[in-house]
């Protein structure tokens, strides 16, 4: 496993060329839990809530990468998708649901650096609600109670370092990710 890899994660590959969806399988199985679905409509049979990442094909007969991610849409699921296509970006992608956008060809390099990349932004995402909810309660407190009832209470400590830790750790997911998230404004 690369440096910085994310040990672990459900991944779907979605792509109706076989020898693409086994190579981007094959690429992928050392680092994560990885399911392959070859063509559109077999990945609407796949959609699971367990779903990490979806590595999916823009261009496909039958059933279209674009109807896959309005379906996942539709769906509500909470993965990340990464749209892996030999179709050209063009200014339509801004509204696409989707959290990256490559061109083939890719290199195992990249696929792995994406998928990465996406699990670390959910990571950072769930991080950021705990964070956003102990910030808000320690708020309510700070104005509720007297400052020499917060400095005396274990709790109200415990929290404040809580929040600290959980500060350092989204500053590091988010460097890995390369974007800044902002922590301390609560």
């Amino acid at each position: 496993m690369s440096e910085g890899q994310v040990d672990g994660g459900t991944v779907l590959v979605v792509e109706d060329d076989e020898h693409l969806a086994e190579l981007y399988t094959d690429h992928l199985s050392g680092s994560y839990e990885v399911r392959t679905a070859y063509g559109g409509a077999e990945s609407l049979e796949m959609l699971s809530s367990d779903l990490d990442v979806v590595v999916l094909d823009r261009r496909m007969p039958v059933v279209s990468g674009n109807e896959v991610l309005a379906e996942i849409e539709e769906r509500v699921l909470q993965c990340r998708v990464a749209m892996v296509t030999a179709v050209d970006p063009d200014f339509d992608i801004i509204d696409m649901g989707c959290d990256d956008y490559i061109v083939k060809p890719v290199t195992k390099e990249e696929l792995l650096r994406v998928v990465d990349r996406l699990i670390k932004v959910t990571e950072c995402d769930d991080l950021m609600r705990e964070l956003t909810a102990k910030k808000l309660k320690r708020n309510v407190l700070m104005v509720e109670k007297r400052e020499s009832e917060l400095r005396e209470s274990d709790e109200f400590q415990r929290l404040k370092t809580e929040i600290d830790e959980i500060e350092a750790e989204v500053d590091d997911l988010a460097e890995d990710i390369g974007t800044e998230y902002v922590s301390r404004k609560l």
